[in-house]
């Protein structure tokens, strides 16, 4: 393992092992709400501040993104890109479907990834060029073909709810194409289904590239492919991403594009 993932997935365990003791007293927590539909608590600040503070002390001069702390030194070559709780509204309601997600971008571009389901024990790990692996086994995406065979994942976009009614109309088109369409609410494991080939395809806008970056990498270094609606490379920048295998990803953003 690259020493640099390996640190993260030291930071990601640390992370977890805060998570996990407050699932169990999830109704004693302190929960202020960030904006509309949007939580936090104290465990996403205290399992923020677990990540930084191992990956600080390994590398002092990478900078950080991160949900709840925001930029810092961001314009460093290396900035680690962290949602410490991804699916923090299931965590709240006891809902076992979240993840710490960890990347780390050289210069904008993801080289290191874990995605951690605490719940599962399941670590999804990447090294750009190296394969994506859960529990150290090499993990692929799906060989699936034909969209009405295939199950495909998203998520609502609950916190821009301006996107709503271009939303309905992909997901309209989608759950018309599809054999089926999933939504758990936690993008980063999303992300990892599709590497792993539990789903053979993902989309979702409003995102944030907390969100994205570690699954993306994951789902690339599987065989997949990664784009915004467009099939560019902006998703990061402007939140709308698809990730699928390769022979069903051009189809998929066709369906997304069509006319409801």
């Amino acid at each position: 393992m690259h020493p640099m993932l390996n640190t993260a997935v030291k930071a990601a365990r640390k992370a977890a092992s805060i998570i996990t003791r407050a699932s169990f007293e999830v109704d004693k927590l302190h929960i202020r709400m960030k904006g509309q539909n949007d939580f936090v608590s104290e465990v996403d600040h205290a399992a923020e501040d677990a990540i930084i503070s191992v990956l600080h002390e390994a590398y002092p001069s990478h900078g950080f993104l991160a949900e709840e702390s925001g930029e810092r030194d961001s314009t460093a070559e290396y900035v680690w890109c962290i949602d410490p709780l991804d699916g923090t509204t299931n965590f709240l309601h006891g809902l076992p479907q979240y993840c710490v997600s960890i990347a780390l971008l050289h210069r904008g571009a993801a080289e290191q990834a874990v995605v951690f389901d605490p719940h599962r024990n399941e670590l999804f790990t990447a090294t750009k060029g190296a394969g994506a692996f859960l529990n150290d086994r090499r993990i692929r995406v799906s060989k699936t073909d034909r969209l009405d065979n295939a199950l495909i994942g998203t998520g609502f976009p609950f916190k821009q709810v301006t996107n709503i009614d271009d939303y309905l109309r992909m997901l309209k088109n989608m759950m018309v194409t599809v054999s089926g369409v999933r939504r758990p609410g936690a993008a980063a494991l999303d992300l990892a289904y599709v590497a792993s080939g539990r789903y053979d395809g993902f989309w979702e806008i409003g995102l944030s590239p907390w969100d994205m970056a570690a699954g993306a990498l994951l789902v690339r270094e599987a065989g997949g492919l990664v784009g915004d609606l467009a099939g560019g490379e902006k998703y990061l920048e402007n939140g709308r991403i698809v990730a699928s295998n390769g022979k069903l990803f051009a189809s998929i953003l066709k369906t997304l594009h069509a006319k409801a």
